[in-house]
């Protein structure tokens, strides 16, 4: 060992900055490897829980709706039929419905947008009403992490089959809730995990008394059974109910 810093004290100081980058190179390779493999791992698994849930003949969900009321289009009835049955499922057509334009369901990627955009808008919020509550900051200042359009986006995206079989099997509204709040901490836990390996969890719940190894905390089930009413209730039943020109989007 002092030989080899001998040996380099000789060299001249490019040289001997170039050799330090050369020795930590193996280690930035195997943390760059460490992390491809997790994130592979994460979008694998999404992709794994996206087709099982969503097959093509369900993600291509062209239903046809009418535009005016007054002609026999579907009404409010029908439409919310057709949703607690999930995205994929037949609603009853008008038999002159040839007669108006196709309209078509938003596509998957378009309802992860709009969930993607909800879930960090709830985020900010909660966490400025959170610390105004604790410090009485005026600015309200809130907070929350790319990481959030991934997390939010996605669970959102399976509630969607989540509250459709509810719906179908006639289940009470504190059920559901029930159902929503254990994914919900099943999914919380599941990505911080996994963040937790690449050292990028954006969350810490350790200062919370009934928290589990600080990835998840029973003090935020009263938020997340909000949270969750919320996004059935709203956001999962209006984003549903969007409807695009079909003739429109084809030609696009």
């Amino acid at each position: 060992m002092k030989a080899c810093s001998v040996h380099r004290s000789l060299l001249p100081c490019c040289f001997r900055k170039w050799t330090a980058v050369y020795d930590i190179m193996p280690r930035f390779k195997m943390h760059l490897q460490r992390s491809v493999s997790i994130l592979t791992l994460i979008s694998s698994w999404q992709m794994c829980c996206m087709s099982y849930l969503y097959p093509m003949s369900s993600i291509q969900m062209m239903q046809t709706v009418r535009s005016n009321k007054t002609e026999g289009c579907f009404t409010d009835e029908s439409l919310d039929q057709g949703l607690n049955q999930g995205p994929g499922a037949d609603i009853k057509t008008p038999p002159n419905l040839h007669d108006q334009p196709a309209l078509a369901l938003l596509s998957p990627l378009a309802r992860l947008y709009i969930y993607a955009l909800h879930g960090c808008v709830c985020e900010v919020v909660f966490t400025a009403a959170w610390n105004w509550y604790y410090t009485r900051d005026r600015r309200l200042s809130g907070y929350t992490s790319l990481w959030a359009l991934l997390i939010y986006s996605s669970a959102i995206f399976i509630m969607e089959f989540i509250s459709a079989k509810l719906h179908q099997r006639h289940c009470p509204l504190l059920l559901r809730l029930a159902v929503y709040i254990l994914f919900i901490y099943l999914w919380e836990f599941s990505w911080g995990f996994m963040l937790r390996l690449l050292q990028a969890c954006p969350w810490d719940y350790s200062d919370f008394r009934y928290n589990l190894i600080g990835l998840v905390t029973l003090e935020y089930a009263v938020p997340w059974a909000l949270a969750a009413f919320l996004a059935e209730q709203h956001v999962i039943k209006n984003t549903l109910k969007i409807r695009m020109d079909g003739e429109l989007m084809l030609s696009r």
